[in-house]
């Protein structure tokens, strides 16, 4: 009989990975994800698996919490196939250099701090190095097409299916024969939430057997991606017309593009009030650039009429684009006026610290929150009223304006969680994963009273035998 252990992202948003073992003796493990926030010490034990017994990685899509430890795999072991779309290859190599070079400047600097007092033995090493990305993305590739099936292995079907979530994003459709019966099991990844303003909508699934879906918002719903605009737009112009800044913690990939759309259409129709703007993060820019290279083939309706308007997607004048680390610093003698976005999302690292050290003190300045904060984070701490934060061995007074919008948010909500998982048909179990427990046990509990569906929240490591 067929099982699924989940050794990670069970009763959290982080860490997604997902292992499916076959009677035909075939393991296919699906994404193999970094845990952020409170979560983060368990990046460091070796993992709970053979990982040279995997055979197959399914990668549902590039964000860290679902890609961040494959080098680590691959260090310990695995030389399978890896599976994902094109696009989730070129943002994977993206994010995965990203997190190597910060991760190696973060242990020189912790290293150099211990050995001050003694202790550079107790400091934890890098999971991995620029090398192990490379020997990662080295290995055996199956690149799909969106909606076309194609065999994994002697008697395994899978199809990758638009998830709507970002770029290259995809639920995974794997059929298998067992007992003389074809089953098929749905691993969504992550979901989108349907604003089609840079990545289509997600597509439906129409049929399956077992379903593990996410549940990151499974409590909740979004405002409206039109009201979400707006109270974008309007703290946006409220700020600049009082000569605030406006300091944006953003994930380097899908909502910084989102907001790049939007300040783009601002711009084109005179809306924006006269400013500069910073996109203040060399891993933004470079999945910008990516996103800029599939426009025509993967991106909204939308995204490709203005690209065949003005000849790109995401530019326009005032939008400057700061790599060096000098070029950040000069953001600096910028005092009034400026729209600074700059990662990371949930300001755990990056730039956005440094910014917010000489601009949280400010109650001109505005601090706009697009995104998801997990649990344990910087921005977490932030959203839940924090008055002060330490940043650099230095106290800093929060009096800059917090807003948070989570219309703009990659993720279903739990209206759109329930309407994908209403369509599909001959459902026989549902597993929730990618959620923290309370908001687990809403959506649970809502399934079972609009959905007649009976849901099961997966625990860590749990075995899941499938019949």
């Amino acid at each position: 009989m067929a099982t699924v252990i989940s050794y990670g992202a069970a009763e959290v948003v982080t860490g997604s990975c997902h292992l499916l073992e076959l009677d035909s003796g075939t393991r296919i493990l699906v994404d193999c994800g970094m845990f952020q926030g409170r979560e983060e010490h368990r990046n460091f034990g070796p993992f709970d698996f053979d990982a040279d017994s995997i055979d197959y990685l399914l990668v549902t899509h590039a964000h860290l919490d679902h890609v961040g430890r494959i080098p680590k795999l691959v260090k310990e072991g695995f030389h399978g196939t890896i599976v994902a779309t094109d696009a989730t290859f070129a943002l994977a190599e993206v994010v995965l250099l990203d997190s190597a070079k910060i991760m190696k400047e973060d242990y020189l600097t912790y290293y150099k701090k211990a050995q001050r007092r003694g202790t550079e033995g107790k400091v934890p090493q890098p999971l991995y190095e620029e090398k192990d990305v490379d020997a990662a993305l080295s290995l055996p590739k199956i690149i799909p097409e969106y909606e076309k099936a194609f065999a994994l292995c002697d008697g395994v079907t899978v199809t990758y299916r638009n998830a709507g979530h970002i770029l290259g994003s995809a639920f995974i459709e794997i059929v298998y024969t067992e007992g003389g019966e074809k089953r098929k099991i749905v691993f969504s990844g992550d979901i989108g939430n349907d604003n089609d303003m840079v990545i289509p909508n997600l597509v439906s699934c129409e049929n399956a057997d077992f379903l593990y879906v996410e549940s990151t918002y499974g409590d909740r719903n979004h405002k409206g991606a039109v009201e979400s605009e707006e109270e974008f737009r309007s703290i946006i112009t409220d700020t600049l017309k009082n000569w605030g800044n406006v300091l944006i913690p953003s994930f380097a990939i899908e909502r910084t593009q989102e907001i790049l759309c939007i300040l783009k259409e601002m711009h084109d129709k005179g809306e924006l009030p006269e400013c500069k703007i910073f996109l203040d993060s060399p891993m933004a820019t470079r999945a910008t650039t990516i996103y800029k290279e599939y426009a025509e083939k993967l991106l909204s309706t939308e995204c490709q009429k203005i690209k065949k308007r003005d000849g790109t997607v995401f530019d326009f004048d005032g939008l400057i684009y700061t790599l060096t680390v000098d070029e950040s610093k000069a953001i600096n003698d910028v005092n009034e006026r400026a729209i600074i976005i700059a990662g990371s999302g949930m300001c755990s690292g990056g730039r956005i610290l440094h910014h917010f050290k000489n601009r949280l003190w400010n109650p001109k300045n505005t601090v706009l929150f697009v995104g998801y904060q997990a649990v344990g984070t910087l921005g977490r701490r932030i959203v839940d009223g924090a008055k002060w934060i330490k940043l650099y061995h230095e106290d800093i007074r929060i009096k800059a304006s917090m807003h948070t919008i989570n219309g703009f948010s990659a993720h279903a909500d739990q209206t759109g969680i329930l309407h994908w998982v209403k369509e599909i048909k001959d459902l026989q179990r549902i597993f929730l994963i990618h959620g923290e427990e309370e908001k687990q046990e809403v959506l649970k509990e809502v399934m079972g009273e609009r959905l007649h569906e009976k849901a099961h929240i997966v625990e860590p490591e749990e075995v899941i035998y499938l019949s």
